[in-house]
């Protein structure tokens, strides 16, 4: 189940952040090919934003072809709608690790040190 609620307090807007919220659940497959978004009003309800809002959100996630708007009938999940999910995921996720090492080097960590801990992280996460 997704969580449609937007954070008034996060740097992103509003738009944004439904956009995010759609694609991680298309990527995580909450969200199918084929499945049906909640119409503009019943998700500006559930994330308590201005119907106008929910619409930025739906016209960007179908430029960039995620959904697509049947007139009348909805806002439904490609068949190109995962995949287009999982890469823009990835680019988010690479984009803050980029920005979260160069931080950490900013501040004074050695490469060495965050590949250590990089190697640490990744071993509390393999299966035993």
């Amino acid at each position: 189940m997704i969580d449609w609620r937007v954070d008034t307090e996060a740097p992103e807007p509003p738009s944004q952040q439904l956009v995010e919220r759609c694609l991680d659940g298309i990527a995580r497959g909450d969200l199918a090919p084929g499945d049906k978004l909640p119409s503009v009003r019943a998700l500006a309800g559930l994330a308590l934003v201005n119907h106008n809002t929910v619409a930025r959100a739906y016209r960007e996630l179908d430029l960039i072809g995620a959904v697509r708007g049947e007139g009348g009938r909805g806002v439904f999940v490609t068949e190109a709608g995962p995949q287009i999910a999982r890469q823009r995921r990835a680019a988010t996720t690479w984009s803050d690790f980029e920005r979260a090492l160069e931080t950490a080097l900013r501040a004074g960590h050695s490469i060495e040190d965050l590949s250590e801990r990089v190697r640490t992280a990744e071993s509390k996460r393999r299966p035993a």
